[in-house]
């Protein structure tokens, strides 16, 4: 029998995989997933196809107002050579009322964990109330998302800021159009 490669394995998965609504939110009164409820749905898997999963995250902008944390979820063939991975970004609301400082980090890491997870499984949650629920927090979901590109060194799109600032362009434009990390801001502000 062929050897599957590593998409053929995770399109299987992604097709039989099937993680239960276990959790039950009393405030929103609704169901939902977690990121350990898909991590112990995708146990039976890493045996069945030679595969093994991990999150990993990070904090990736720490010096605004809402922190954004980044999560990635991968799968390894186990031949320990090929991976794919797809990344959710979150932001941390720290002015979430009833939660401290470490609850707010951890609230947002689950979101986030949960929602690299479901785009590397292809995890539908549209009809998840927990996908649409905001608690009255005030912040819209889709206030968290930032479908703007990052904007790195080295590429022809910084080269072209570069050009913009010098010819009279201002930073706040180059804001609109991508995420700056502050590293790359900085580097743009020494330029005119």
């Amino acid at each position: 029998m062929k050897e599957l490669s590593l998409n053929e394995k995770l399109s299987r998965i992604q097709i039989e995989f099937k993680a239960n609504k276990s959790r039950f939110n009393s405030f929103g009164k609704y169901n939902f997933r977690s990121a350990e409820d898909i991590l112990e749905g995708l146990k039976p898997f890493n045996e069945k196809y030679g595969v093994s999963f991990t999150i990993t995250e990070r904090l990736i902008d720490v010096n605004s107002s809402l922190p954004i944390m980044e999560s990635t979820a991968t799968v390894y063939d186990n031949n320990g050579i090929n991976e794919l991975s797809t990344i959710a970004i979150v932001g941390v609301d720290l002015n979430q009322k009833g939660m401290q400082v470490p609850q707010q980090f951890g609230s947002a890491s689950s979101y986030a964990k949960k929602y690299a997870l479901g785009n590397l499984l292809l995890i539908d949650d549209t009809q998840d109330a927990d996908a649409v629920n905001k608690h009255d927090s005030g912040i819209k979901i889709a206030d968290l998302v930032d479908d703007k590109k990052w904007l790195n060194k080295n590429t022809p799109e910084f080269t072209k800021s570069i050009e913009y600032l010098k010819s009279g362009g201002n930073i706040e434009a180059i804001e609109k159009k991508y995420k700056l990390a502050k590293a790359v801001k900085d580097e743009l502000l020494k330029v005119k």
